[in-house]
């Protein structure tokens, strides 16, 4: 609370937040630093006094210090943490949960929630008082972070406002964070960025896009829905919701993406797909746009590819040594068939894109043909499939008069571009592919099922990888714990059922999973001699499971249960992601 003040004292009033005593160990050690000098110190004070201000609001308003510089000084004599107060770190849903009357009575508000853990911007993050009345009226727990009194009173302002959840969600972005590429792109966004001179559409489309990647998300969903768009990233793997714009919004929203990617804002009513490229602060990122008519109106997603959170280095996927030396024996091959199997999203094209940067050359020519092409390699061909004009098959049939030594097909869908695809392994090239399938020897039985005859596939076949993502554990809130038996006995585990493993509780980091982050889990099958004797009998796929554990095959399930016990990830998660088809 402010002292009561007629004139100058030897004794500096108090600063809201800050004990009497520890005026003084503010101003010098804000004198001390460097930052504010003696004769600055004693204005401020004598401003102060006339005023009846804040000491911290006389400094800022005084030009004499800045937020960011002041901030810090303030927190480190409360021994709390603090941050520097913007809407974009105020949840408009949460902020309501503390009324305005007492908010503004303690100079207080609420952020956000994280499970039954409340946060809260206090001036005076000491005062017991409040923090326990917060706790009563809230139900919660309130875990105070240090703000500026003066900027609390600007938020407690707009924060009650209706329209301040459309608002606050554009609110926490420097000018230049995001640009559009002139050169795929035929218009800029307004200043470079968000301001407010921008349409709110402007803003929102720039929201969206820059919190995906700040994010890491791998793909953003906006979808139309009764009384309000819905606007969910996908982060490791899992869809999670971000925002709700209002329902008004929503064809706006579409026509500043279709704009963006250059496709046709009058067609509603058939499936389009686009490309953006855009610098998100100071980054080049490709956003792939796709819209889909609903009853309700388009849905668009844009498919996130940021090159700084991929890798194309076997050695950095996580493979264990012995797989990957199995791996490593498939590409030295001069020729042959080597497939990567898994469900969508589960990291095979990044997989072969690997396993080409190791094998590439200048001696060596390497033709892919995908669909879409991601990523652009150097030393690599790229072609891009999908038109009536060039499927894979008849890209395929090109590529194998253009003298190639490695051939890489992104997807091998039907029985024609099977058999080129083995034809052309059986004629001195080494075929990279992928297949979906639930692990490596089914591989065998898809070809199968297509028509491919055995023999063939038992000549062409140098081996078969399948893959699934595992999220890894969050590291700031990582704990552990014994699982349940009936999970122990569900996965046959066969080590010590006494031991602990370790799983995350969920917190603010990791927006209340438990995860952060993804990693592989790998199935190498070798297409041994007794493998392929085995496949040109056109064998059941338990046969073929039990030569692939016979000859030293370990399975996706001993991938995942190897990484939990490294305490990278829980039982749990494994069981999810070796069991997803």
């Amino acid at each position: 609370m402010r002292a009561a003040m007629s004139g100058p004292t030897s004794q500096p009033p108090a600063i809201i937040g800050v004990p009497a005593r520890q005026v003084s160990s503010l101003g010098l050690e804000l004198v001390r630093s460097g930052v504010i000098t003696n004769d600055e110190l004693d204005a401020a004070r004598a401003e102060q006094v006339q005023r009846g201000w804040e000491l911290e609001r006389v400094l800022l308003e005084l030009g004499f210090i800045s937020e960011d510089e002041l901030v810090p000084f303030t927190s480190r004599l409360l021994g709390v943490a603090s941050l520097r107060l913007r809407e974009g770190h105020v949840d408009p849903q949460v902020v309501q949960l503390l009324p305005r009357i007492p908010a503004r009575r303690m100079k207080a508000i609420a952020l956000f929630r994280v499970r039954d853990e409340l946060t809260v911007a206090m001036a005076e993050p000491q005062c017991l008082d409040h923090t326990d009345e917060i706790e009563r009226i809230t139900g919660l727990e309130v875990r105070p972070v240090y703000a500026l009194a003066s900027t609390i009173d600007q938020m407690l302002e707009r924060a009650y406002d209706n329209g301040f959840g459309d608002h606050a969600i554009t609110a926490d972005f420097d000018q230049n964070d995001i640009q559009v590429d002139n050169e795929l792109v035929s218009i800029e966004l307004e200043s470079g960025g968000l301001s407010d001179e921008a349409s709110p559409v402007i803003n929102l489309v720039n929201y969206v896009i820059v919190h995906a990647v700040r994010q890491g998300a791998s793909d953003a969903h906006i979808e139309p829905g009764l009384n309000h768009s819905i606007v969910r990233f996908r982060i490791d793997g899992q869809l999670r919701e971000v925002l709700r714009p209002r329902r008004e919004f929503h064809p706006a929203i579409v026509s500043r993406l279709k704009v963006m990617a250059k496709l046709d804002i009058a067609e509603h009513r058939t499936p389009q797909d686009g490309r953006i490229q855009v610098s998100v602060e100071g980054a080049g990122i490709d956003l792939r746009v796709s819209t889909l008519p609903t009853v309700r109106g388009e849905k668009v997603v844009l498919r996130v590819l940021d090159r700084r959170n991929i890798t194309f280095n076997l050695n950095d996927l996580g493979i264990p040594t012995h797989l990957l030396e199995r791996m490593e024996k498939m590409l030295t091959r001069p020729h042959g068939l080597m497939l990567v199997t898994g469900p969508t999203g589960s990291g095979k094209t990044t997989t072969l894109y690997s396993a080409l940067e190791l094998v590439k050359s200048v001696e060596k020519n390497i033709v892919t043909v995908e669909d879409p092409v991601e990523y652009q390699l150097e030393l690599i061909n790229q072609i891009q499939a999908g038109s009536r004009q060039l499927n894979f098959s008849t890209a395929l049939r090109s590529i194998l008069r253009q003298d190639p030594d490695i051939i890489m097909v992104g997807e091998i869908r039907d029985r024609e571009t099977a058999e080129i695809a083995i034809q052309a392994a059986l004629t001195g090239h080494l075929v990279l592919s992928t297949l979906h399938t639930n692990d490596s020897p089914s591989v065998v039985t898809r070809l199968l099922d297509m028509g491919v005859e055995s023999f063939k596939i038992s000549a062409a076949l140098v081996g078969a990888i399948a893959q699934r993502l595992v999220r890894t554990i969050c590291p700031s809130c990582r704990t552990t714990y014994y699982p349940a038996e009936d999970l122990l006995e569900s996965i046959e585990y066969t080590g010590d059922r006494r031991r602990q493993f370790v799983r995350g509780e969920g917190c603010h980091e990791c927006f209340d999973t438990g995860f952060r982050g993804r990693i592989g889990i790998y199935e190498v099958m070798l297409a041994t001699r007794r493998v392929r004797e085995l496949i040109a009998k056109s064998p059941d796929i338990d046969q073929l499971r039990r030569c692939h554990l016979d000859e030293g095959g370990t399975t996706l399930m001993q991938a995942g249960i190897r990484m939990a016990e490294e305490g990278r990830t829980s039982l749990e998660e494994v069981v999810r992601a070796a069991m997803a088809d």
